[in-house]
Protein backbone atom coordinates (compact mmCIF):
# COMPACT_ATOMS: atom_id res chain seq x y z
CA UNK A 1 0.00 0.00 0.00
CA UNK A 2 1.51 3.35 -1.07
CA UNK A 3 1.77 6.18 1.39
CA UNK A 4 -0.64 9.05 0.61
CA UNK A 5 0.98 12.29 -0.51
CA UNK A 6 0.71 15.14 2.02
CA UNK A 7 -2.07 17.56 1.20
CA UNK A 8 -1.07 21.06 0.17
CA UNK A 9 -2.25 24.25 1.85
CA UNK A 10 -2.61 27.63 0.17
CA UNK A 11 -0.09 30.16 1.44
CA UNK A 12 -1.46 33.31 3.06
CA UNK A 13 0.64 36.32 4.02
CA UNK A 14 -0.26 37.69 7.44
CA UNK A 15 1.24 41.12 7.96
CA UNK A 16 2.47 40.41 11.47
CA UNK A 17 5.93 41.40 12.65
CA UNK A 18 7.16 38.51 14.82
CA UNK A 19 10.69 39.96 15.06
CA UNK A 20 13.27 37.45 13.89
CA UNK A 21 10.97 34.47 14.53
CA UNK A 22 9.20 32.47 11.84
CA UNK A 23 5.60 31.91 12.94
CA UNK A 24 2.95 29.95 11.01
CA UNK A 25 -0.82 29.95 11.59
CA UNK A 26 -3.20 27.04 10.90
CA UNK A 27 -6.96 26.75 11.49
CA UNK A 28 -8.01 24.20 14.11
CA UNK A 29 -10.44 22.61 11.61
CA UNK A 30 -7.76 22.23 8.93
CA UNK A 31 -7.56 18.64 7.65
CA UNK A 32 -3.75 18.72 7.69
CA UNK A 33 -3.76 19.92 11.30
CA UNK A 34 -6.00 16.99 12.31
CA UNK A 35 -4.26 14.38 10.17
CA UNK A 36 -0.69 15.23 11.21
CA UNK A 37 -1.42 15.62 14.92
CA UNK A 38 0.07 19.10 15.16
CA UNK A 39 -0.15 21.06 18.39
CA UNK A 40 0.20 24.74 19.17
CA UNK A 41 3.90 25.75 19.36
CA UNK A 42 4.97 22.67 17.38
CA UNK A 43 8.00 23.17 15.15
CA UNK A 44 6.99 22.61 11.53
CA UNK A 45 8.74 22.37 8.17
CA UNK A 46 7.21 24.27 5.25
CA UNK A 47 8.15 23.48 1.64
CA UNK A 48 6.99 24.77 -1.73
CA UNK A 49 9.02 22.32 -3.86
CA UNK A 50 12.04 24.59 -4.15
CA UNK A 51 12.61 26.17 -0.76
CA UNK A 52 12.17 24.97 2.80
CA UNK A 53 11.84 26.94 6.03
CA UNK A 54 11.06 26.16 9.66
CA UNK A 55 8.47 27.88 11.82
CA UNK A 56 6.62 27.73 15.14
CA UNK A 57 2.95 26.81 14.69
CA UNK A 58 0.11 28.83 16.19
CA UNK A 59 -3.48 27.53 16.03
CA UNK A 60 -6.42 29.86 15.31
CA UNK A 61 -10.19 29.46 15.39
CA UNK A 62 -11.13 32.48 13.25
CA UNK A 63 -11.41 31.72 9.53
CA UNK A 64 -11.05 35.44 8.80
CA UNK A 65 -7.43 35.12 9.88
CA UNK A 66 -6.66 31.75 8.27
CA UNK A 67 -9.20 29.49 6.55
CA UNK A 68 -9.07 25.68 7.05
CA UNK A 69 -7.31 25.18 3.70
CA UNK A 70 -4.70 27.87 4.26
CA UNK A 71 -1.37 28.30 6.03
CA UNK A 72 -0.67 31.80 7.29
CA UNK A 73 2.88 33.08 7.63
CA UNK A 74 4.20 36.04 9.61
CA UNK A 75 6.29 38.64 7.75
CA UNK A 76 9.70 37.14 8.60
CA UNK A 77 8.58 33.63 7.56
CA UNK A 78 6.92 34.87 4.35
CA UNK A 79 10.03 36.82 3.39
CA UNK A 80 12.32 33.86 4.07
CA UNK A 81 10.22 31.42 2.04
CA UNK A 82 10.22 33.94 -0.81
CA UNK A 83 7.22 32.68 -2.81
CA UNK A 84 3.97 34.27 -3.96
CA UNK A 85 0.85 34.32 -1.85
CA UNK A 86 -1.74 31.59 -2.59
CA UNK A 87 0.99 29.20 -3.77
CA UNK A 88 0.52 25.61 -2.48
CA UNK A 89 2.90 24.49 0.27
CA UNK A 90 3.46 21.21 2.10
CA UNK A 91 3.67 21.17 5.90
CA UNK A 92 5.38 18.48 7.99
CA UNK A 93 6.65 17.96 11.51
CA UNK A 94 10.18 19.34 11.82
CA UNK A 95 12.94 17.12 13.12
CA UNK A 96 14.43 18.48 16.38
CA UNK A 97 17.75 20.23 15.70
CA UNK A 98 20.60 17.78 16.31
CA UNK A 99 22.74 20.62 17.69
CA UNK A 100 20.56 20.78 20.82
CA UNK A 101 22.70 17.93 22.12
CA UNK A 102 25.64 20.37 22.26
CA UNK A 103 23.47 22.87 24.16
CA UNK A 104 22.58 20.20 26.71
CA UNK A 105 26.27 19.39 27.10
CA UNK A 106 27.02 23.05 27.71
CA UNK A 107 24.26 23.19 30.33
CA UNK A 108 26.12 20.38 32.12
CA UNK A 109 29.25 22.56 32.07
CA UNK A 110 31.14 20.87 29.24
CA UNK A 111 33.42 22.75 26.86
CA UNK A 112 32.17 23.08 23.26
CA UNK A 113 34.30 22.85 20.11
CA UNK A 114 34.12 24.98 16.97
CA UNK A 115 31.99 22.38 15.17
CA UNK A 116 29.48 22.45 18.05
CA UNK A 117 29.10 26.23 17.81
CA UNK A 118 28.95 26.07 14.03
CA UNK A 119 26.06 23.57 14.15
CA UNK A 120 24.18 25.58 16.80
CA UNK A 121 24.54 28.88 14.93
CA UNK A 122 23.60 27.27 11.62
CA UNK A 123 20.39 25.86 13.13
CA UNK A 124 19.57 29.19 14.80
CA UNK A 125 20.08 31.05 11.50
CA UNK A 126 17.81 28.53 9.74
CA UNK A 127 15.08 29.19 12.38
CA UNK A 128 15.25 25.60 13.63
CA UNK A 129 15.42 26.79 17.24
CA UNK A 130 12.43 28.05 19.18
CA UNK A 131 12.85 31.09 21.42
CA UNK A 132 12.89 28.69 24.39
CA UNK A 133 15.77 26.70 22.89
CA UNK A 134 17.68 29.90 22.09
CA UNK A 135 17.16 31.02 25.69
CA UNK A 136 18.64 27.71 26.89
CA UNK A 137 21.72 28.28 24.73
CA UNK A 138 22.17 31.85 25.97
CA UNK A 139 21.77 30.87 29.62
CA UNK A 140 24.14 27.92 29.20
CA UNK A 141 26.90 30.01 27.63
CA UNK A 142 26.30 32.85 30.09
CA UNK A 143 25.96 31.06 33.40
CA UNK A 144 28.63 28.41 32.90
CA UNK A 145 30.85 30.97 31.13
CA UNK A 146 32.90 30.27 28.05
CA UNK A 147 36.66 30.20 28.01
CA UNK A 148 38.40 32.48 25.53
CA UNK A 149 38.74 29.75 22.89
CA UNK A 150 35.01 29.07 23.07
CA UNK A 151 34.29 32.79 22.61
CA UNK A 152 36.59 32.78 19.58
CA UNK A 153 34.85 29.71 18.12
CA UNK A 154 31.40 31.22 18.72
CA UNK A 155 32.50 34.44 17.01
CA UNK A 156 33.82 32.54 13.99
CA UNK A 157 30.58 30.54 13.73
CA UNK A 158 28.54 33.75 13.80
CA UNK A 159 30.70 35.33 11.08
CA UNK A 160 30.11 32.25 8.90
CA UNK A 161 26.32 32.53 9.34
CA UNK A 162 25.88 35.33 6.78
CA UNK A 163 27.44 37.64 4.21
CA UNK A 164 30.93 39.09 4.54
CA UNK A 165 32.15 42.31 2.95
CA UNK A 166 35.61 42.72 1.46
CA UNK A 167 36.52 46.33 0.64
CA UNK A 168 39.93 45.39 -0.79
CA UNK A 169 41.61 48.20 1.15
CA UNK A 170 44.33 47.82 3.79
CA UNK A 171 42.59 50.10 6.31
CA UNK A 172 38.85 49.88 6.97
CA UNK A 173 38.04 51.68 10.22
CA UNK A 174 35.23 51.20 12.72
CA UNK A 175 34.33 52.41 16.18
CA UNK A 176 31.97 50.75 18.64
CA UNK A 177 30.68 51.47 22.14
CA UNK A 178 29.48 48.56 24.27
CA UNK A 179 26.49 50.69 25.34
CA UNK A 180 24.70 51.48 28.56
CA UNK A 181 25.08 55.29 28.41
CA UNK A 182 22.01 57.24 27.18
CA UNK A 183 22.62 59.89 24.52
CA UNK A 184 26.09 58.59 23.65
CA UNK A 185 25.76 59.19 19.89
CA UNK A 186 29.44 59.72 19.13
CA UNK A 187 29.36 57.37 16.11
CA UNK A 188 27.26 59.88 14.14
CA UNK A 189 30.11 62.36 14.60
CA UNK A 190 33.11 60.03 14.30
CA UNK A 191 31.98 58.57 10.95
CA UNK A 192 31.73 61.88 9.04
CA UNK A 193 34.97 63.18 10.59
CA UNK A 194 36.92 60.05 9.64
CA UNK A 195 35.29 59.77 6.19
CA UNK A 196 36.04 63.45 5.51
CA UNK A 197 39.71 62.63 6.15
CA UNK A 198 39.44 59.98 3.42
CA UNK A 199 39.53 56.81 5.51
CA UNK A 200 36.93 54.14 4.75
CA UNK A 201 34.39 53.77 7.57
CA UNK A 202 31.31 51.63 6.77
CA UNK A 203 29.34 51.78 10.03
CA UNK A 204 26.63 49.15 10.44
CA UNK A 205 24.74 49.66 13.67
CA UNK A 206 21.96 48.07 15.70
CA UNK A 207 18.54 49.29 16.69
CA UNK A 208 17.63 49.69 20.34
CA UNK A 209 15.90 46.83 22.11
CA UNK A 210 15.97 47.91 25.75
CA UNK A 211 17.60 51.36 25.42
CA UNK A 212 15.85 54.61 24.34
CA UNK A 213 17.76 54.72 21.04
CA UNK A 214 20.40 52.86 19.09
CA UNK A 215 22.71 54.45 16.55
CA UNK A 216 20.46 53.27 13.73
CA UNK A 217 17.33 54.69 15.42
CA UNK A 218 18.94 58.12 15.74
CA UNK A 219 20.37 58.10 12.21
CA UNK A 220 16.89 57.20 10.93
CA UNK A 221 15.74 60.68 11.97
CA UNK A 222 18.21 62.06 9.43
CA UNK A 223 18.40 59.37 6.72
CA UNK A 224 17.19 55.95 5.64
CA UNK A 225 19.06 53.16 7.40
CA UNK A 226 17.44 49.99 5.99
CA UNK A 227 19.82 49.58 3.09
CA UNK A 228 20.58 46.46 1.06
CA UNK A 229 24.12 45.10 0.89
CA UNK A 230 24.79 46.24 -2.68
CA UNK A 231 23.55 49.75 -1.86
CA UNK A 232 25.88 49.88 1.16
CA UNK A 233 28.80 48.98 -1.12
CA UNK A 234 27.84 51.73 -3.58
CA UNK A 235 27.33 54.40 -0.88
CA UNK A 236 30.59 53.64 0.91
CA UNK A 237 32.61 53.62 -2.31
CA UNK A 238 31.27 57.09 -3.13
CA UNK A 239 31.07 58.77 0.30
CA UNK A 240 33.81 56.75 2.14
CA UNK A 241 31.33 56.01 4.91
CA UNK A 242 27.78 55.11 5.89
CA UNK A 243 25.64 54.70 9.01
CA UNK A 244 23.19 51.88 8.30
CA UNK A 245 21.17 49.27 10.18
CA UNK A 246 23.00 45.94 10.01
CA UNK A 247 19.82 43.83 9.94
CA UNK A 248 19.02 44.33 6.25
CA UNK A 249 22.57 43.50 5.15
CA UNK A 250 22.60 39.93 6.61
CA UNK A 251 25.96 40.48 8.28
CA UNK A 252 26.28 37.80 11.00
CA UNK A 253 22.46 37.36 11.01
CA UNK A 254 22.53 34.87 13.88
CA UNK A 255 23.53 37.78 16.10
CA UNK A 256 20.25 39.58 15.38
CA UNK A 257 18.29 36.47 16.37
CA UNK A 258 20.26 36.01 19.59
CA UNK A 259 19.84 39.68 20.53
CA UNK A 260 16.07 39.44 20.06
CA UNK A 261 16.02 36.91 22.93
CA UNK A 262 19.01 38.09 24.94
CA UNK A 263 18.08 41.70 25.59
CA UNK A 264 14.47 41.28 26.86
CA UNK A 265 15.80 38.66 29.30
CA UNK A 266 18.60 41.06 30.31
CA UNK A 267 21.20 38.41 29.50
CA UNK A 268 24.49 40.04 28.56
CA UNK A 269 27.46 37.86 29.36
CA UNK A 270 30.93 39.04 28.41
CA UNK A 271 31.47 36.14 26.01
CA UNK A 272 28.24 36.78 24.14
CA UNK A 273 28.99 40.51 24.01
CA UNK A 274 32.43 39.96 22.50
CA UNK A 275 31.11 37.46 19.93
CA UNK A 276 28.22 39.74 19.00
CA UNK A 277 30.34 42.85 18.45
CA UNK A 278 33.34 41.30 16.73
CA UNK A 279 31.31 39.02 14.43
CA UNK A 280 29.51 42.10 13.06
CA UNK A 281 32.76 44.03 12.61
CA UNK A 282 34.58 41.23 10.81
CA UNK A 283 31.55 40.54 8.60
CA UNK A 284 31.41 44.26 7.71
CA UNK A 285 35.02 44.07 6.52
CA UNK A 286 36.63 46.12 9.29
CA UNK A 287 40.40 45.84 9.69
CA UNK A 288 40.83 48.41 12.50
CA UNK A 289 38.46 48.88 15.44
CA UNK A 290 38.33 51.36 18.30
CA UNK A 291 36.24 50.01 21.19
CA UNK A 292 34.74 52.33 23.80
CA UNK A 293 34.01 50.82 27.24
CA UNK A 294 32.22 53.37 29.47
CA UNK A 295 32.69 52.66 33.19
CA UNK A 296 30.41 54.05 35.88
CA UNK A 297 28.12 53.16 38.82
CA UNK A 298 25.05 52.70 36.58
CA UNK A 299 26.82 51.84 33.30
CA UNK A 300 26.96 48.37 31.78
CA UNK A 301 30.52 48.00 33.14
CA UNK A 302 30.75 49.32 36.71
CA UNK A 303 34.32 48.59 37.83
CA UNK A 304 37.75 49.01 36.28
CA UNK A 305 38.70 45.41 37.01
CA UNK A 306 35.68 44.27 34.98
CA UNK A 307 36.67 46.64 32.16
CA UNK A 308 40.21 45.25 32.13
CA UNK A 309 38.98 41.65 31.92
CA UNK A 310 36.65 42.57 29.07
CA UNK A 311 39.47 44.43 27.32
CA UNK A 312 41.77 41.38 27.43
CA UNK A 313 39.03 39.14 26.00
CA UNK A 314 38.33 41.58 23.16
CA UNK A 315 42.03 41.87 22.39
CA UNK A 316 42.53 38.08 22.29
CA UNK A 317 39.55 37.34 20.02
CA UNK A 318 40.18 40.38 17.82
CA UNK A 319 43.84 39.44 17.43
CA UNK A 320 42.98 35.86 16.43
CA UNK A 321 40.54 37.22 13.82
CA UNK A 322 43.13 39.59 12.39
CA UNK A 323 41.57 42.87 13.59
CA UNK A 324 43.83 45.69 14.77
CA UNK A 325 41.90 46.56 17.94
CA UNK A 326 42.35 49.34 20.47
CA UNK A 327 40.24 49.70 23.63
CA UNK A 328 39.56 52.92 25.54
CA UNK A 329 37.76 53.22 28.86
CA UNK A 330 35.63 56.35 29.21
CA UNK A 331 33.60 58.17 31.87
CA UNK A 332 30.22 56.42 32.18
CA UNK A 333 28.84 58.23 35.23
CA UNK A 334 26.08 60.06 33.34
CA UNK A 335 24.40 60.51 29.93
CA UNK A 336 26.39 62.15 27.13
CA UNK A 337 24.85 65.18 25.46
CA UNK A 338 21.50 66.71 26.35
CA UNK A 339 19.11 64.44 24.44
CA UNK A 340 17.90 60.93 25.18
CA UNK A 341 15.73 59.49 22.39
CA UNK A 342 16.19 59.48 18.58
CA UNK A 343 15.13 63.02 17.65
CA UNK A 344 16.73 64.73 20.63
CA UNK A 345 19.98 62.84 20.08
CA UNK A 346 19.94 63.70 16.35
CA UNK A 347 19.50 67.37 17.31
CA UNK A 348 22.60 67.16 19.53
CA UNK A 349 24.61 65.58 16.72
CA UNK A 350 23.63 68.19 14.15
CA UNK A 351 24.37 71.05 16.56
CA UNK A 352 27.89 69.68 17.02
CA UNK A 353 28.40 69.24 13.27
CA UNK A 354 27.12 72.77 12.63
CA UNK A 355 29.44 74.20 15.31
CA UNK A 356 26.36 75.65 16.96
CA UNK A 357 27.21 77.47 20.22
CA UNK A 358 24.31 75.59 21.86
CA UNK A 359 25.90 72.19 21.04
CA UNK A 360 26.59 69.95 24.07
CA UNK A 361 30.30 70.29 24.81
CA UNK A 362 30.66 66.83 26.40
CA UNK A 363 29.39 65.12 23.23
CA UNK A 364 31.67 67.25 21.05
CA UNK A 365 34.76 66.58 23.16
CA UNK A 366 34.21 62.84 23.49
CA UNK A 367 33.53 62.47 19.76
CA UNK A 368 36.69 64.41 18.90
CA UNK A 369 38.81 62.27 21.20
CA UNK A 370 37.40 59.05 19.75
CA UNK A 371 37.67 60.32 16.17
CA UNK A 372 41.26 61.34 16.90
CA UNK A 373 42.12 57.83 18.03
CA UNK A 374 40.54 56.35 14.88
CA UNK A 375 42.43 58.82 12.67
CA UNK A 376 45.67 57.67 14.29
CA UNK A 377 45.15 54.29 12.63
CA UNK A 378 46.36 56.20 9.54
CA UNK A 379 50.16 55.76 9.43
CA UNK A 380 50.48 59.33 8.11
CA UNK A 381 49.10 60.77 11.38
CA UNK A 382 51.49 60.73 14.30
CA UNK A 383 50.28 59.43 17.65
CA UNK A 384 48.77 62.27 19.66
CA UNK A 385 47.96 64.40 16.60
CA UNK A 386 44.60 62.77 15.84
CA UNK A 387 42.57 65.06 18.11
CA UNK A 388 43.89 68.19 16.39
CA UNK A 389 43.18 66.76 12.93
CA UNK A 390 39.66 65.74 13.99
CA UNK A 391 38.99 69.18 15.49
CA UNK A 392 40.15 70.91 12.31
CA UNK A 393 37.86 68.73 10.18
CA UNK A 394 34.90 69.53 12.44
CA UNK A 395 35.58 73.25 12.85
CA UNK A 396 36.14 73.76 9.09
CA UNK A 397 32.70 72.38 8.20
CA UNK A 398 34.13 69.39 6.31
CA UNK A 399 32.51 66.92 8.73
CA UNK A 400 29.10 68.58 8.23
CA UNK A 401 29.52 68.46 4.44
CA UNK A 402 30.47 64.78 4.64
CA UNK A 403 27.47 63.99 6.85
CA UNK A 404 25.17 65.73 4.37
CA UNK A 405 26.75 63.69 1.57
CA UNK A 406 26.14 60.44 3.48
CA UNK A 407 22.54 61.46 4.25
CA UNK A 408 21.89 62.26 0.58
CA UNK A 409 23.42 58.95 -0.52
CA UNK A 410 21.35 56.91 1.93
CA UNK A 411 18.19 58.92 1.22
CA UNK A 412 16.32 61.29 3.45
CA UNK A 413 13.48 59.88 5.60
CA UNK A 414 9.88 60.21 4.48
CA UNK A 415 7.85 62.70 6.50
CA UNK A 416 8.77 65.19 9.19
CA UNK A 417 9.57 64.03 12.72
CA UNK A 418 8.50 66.32 15.54
CA UNK A 419 9.03 66.38 19.29
CA UNK A 420 6.25 64.78 21.31
CA UNK A 421 3.42 67.23 21.91
CA UNK A 422 3.04 66.28 25.59
CA UNK A 423 5.75 67.13 28.10
CA UNK A 424 6.46 67.61 31.79
CA UNK A 425 9.44 68.79 33.81
CA UNK A 426 11.09 66.84 36.60
CA UNK A 427 12.13 69.25 39.37
CA UNK A 428 14.93 69.28 41.91
CA UNK A 429 13.59 68.26 45.34
CA UNK A 430 16.10 70.43 47.24
CA UNK A 431 18.93 72.95 46.93
CA UNK A 432 22.37 71.52 46.33
CA UNK A 433 24.66 70.02 43.70
CA UNK A 434 24.04 67.14 41.31
CA UNK A 435 26.15 64.34 42.78
CA UNK A 436 24.91 61.45 40.64
CA UNK A 437 22.68 60.53 37.68
CA UNK A 438 21.21 57.05 37.26
CA UNK A 439 21.67 56.08 33.61
CA UNK A 440 19.29 53.13 33.92
CA UNK A 441 16.48 55.18 35.47
CA UNK A 442 16.63 57.90 32.81
CA UNK A 443 16.71 55.24 30.08
CA UNK A 444 13.58 53.60 31.58
CA UNK A 445 11.72 56.91 31.74
CA UNK A 446 12.61 57.73 28.13
CA UNK A 447 11.42 54.31 26.95
CA UNK A 448 8.17 54.63 28.89
CA UNK A 449 7.70 58.00 27.20
CA UNK A 450 7.69 56.16 23.85
CA UNK A 451 11.32 56.08 22.64
CA UNK A 452 12.61 54.67 20.37
CA UNK A 453 9.45 53.60 18.51
CA UNK A 454 8.15 57.17 18.76
CA UNK A 455 11.20 59.05 17.54
CA UNK A 456 10.00 62.36 18.98
CA UNK A 457 9.78 60.95 22.50
CA UNK A 458 12.55 61.17 25.07
CA UNK A 459 14.29 63.38 27.61
CA UNK A 460 16.00 66.76 27.34
CA UNK A 461 18.57 67.13 30.14
CA UNK A 462 19.14 70.51 31.80
CA UNK A 463 21.58 69.65 34.61
CA UNK A 464 24.70 67.44 34.78
CA UNK A 465 26.93 66.16 37.60
CA UNK A 466 28.62 68.95 39.52
CA UNK A 467 26.11 71.65 38.62
CA UNK A 468 24.31 73.63 41.32
CA UNK A 469 20.50 73.45 41.45
CA UNK A 470 17.75 75.18 43.41
CA UNK A 471 14.68 73.46 44.80
CA UNK A 472 11.96 73.46 42.12
CA UNK A 473 14.42 74.00 39.26
CA UNK A 474 13.95 71.71 36.26
CA UNK A 475 16.43 68.83 36.04
CA UNK A 476 15.07 67.52 32.74
CA UNK A 477 12.00 67.57 30.50
CA UNK A 478 10.19 64.45 29.26
CA UNK A 479 8.46 64.44 25.84
CA UNK A 480 5.70 62.04 24.73
CA UNK A 481 3.25 61.91 21.88
CA UNK A 482 0.52 59.80 23.48
CA UNK A 483 -1.27 60.29 26.82
CA UNK A 484 -0.64 56.73 28.03
CA UNK A 485 3.10 57.04 27.43
CA UNK A 486 3.07 60.44 29.14
CA UNK A 487 1.36 58.99 32.22
CA UNK A 488 3.66 55.95 32.43
CA UNK A 489 6.78 58.12 32.22
CA UNK A 490 5.46 60.59 34.80
CA UNK A 491 4.64 57.77 37.22
CA UNK A 492 8.15 56.32 36.86
CA UNK A 493 9.77 59.74 37.38
CA UNK A 494 7.70 60.27 40.54
CA UNK A 495 9.13 57.06 42.01
CA UNK A 496 12.66 58.28 41.37
CA UNK A 497 13.99 61.25 39.45
CA UNK A 498 17.26 59.41 38.76
CA UNK A 499 19.17 62.36 40.25
CA UNK A 500 21.09 62.54 43.52
CA UNK A 501 21.31 66.03 45.05
CA UNK A 502 23.88 66.66 47.78
CA UNK A 503 26.73 68.82 49.01
CA UNK A 504 29.45 70.21 46.79
CA UNK A 505 32.10 68.05 48.46
CA UNK A 506 30.05 64.96 47.55
CA UNK A 507 30.41 65.55 43.80
CA UNK A 508 32.56 62.66 42.47
CA UNK A 509 35.56 63.14 40.23
CA UNK A 510 35.67 61.57 36.80
CA UNK A 511 35.22 57.82 37.34
CA UNK A 512 37.53 56.92 34.46
CA UNK A 513 38.61 58.50 31.24
CA UNK A 514 40.82 57.73 28.24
Amino acid sequence: MTKSRPRALRLRRLRMDTYHENVAYMHRECGVYRAEGFQALSKIEIEDGRRRIYAVLNVVDDARIVAPGELGLSEPAFAQLGVRERRPVIVRHAEPPASMDAVRRKIRGERLAHEDFRAIIRDITDNRYSKTEISAFLVATGQTEMDRDEVLNLTRAMIESGERLDWREPLVADKHCIGGIPGNRTSLLVVPIVAAHGMLMPKTSSRAITSPAGTADTMEVLAQVEIALEAIRRIVRKARGCIAWGGTARLAPADDVLISVERPLNLDSQGQMVASILSKKVAAGSTHLLLDIPVGPTAKVRHMREAQGLRKLFEFVGGELGIHLQVVTTDGRQPIGRGIGPMLEARDVMQVLQNDPRAPMDLRQKALRLAGRVLEFDPDIRGGDGFTVARDILDSGRALAKMNEIIAAQGRPAGEIKLGRLCFDVLAPADGYVTGIDNLQLARIARLAGAPMDKGAGIEIFRKIGERVRKGQALYRVFSEFPADHDFARARAKKSTGYAIGRRQDVPGAFVDF
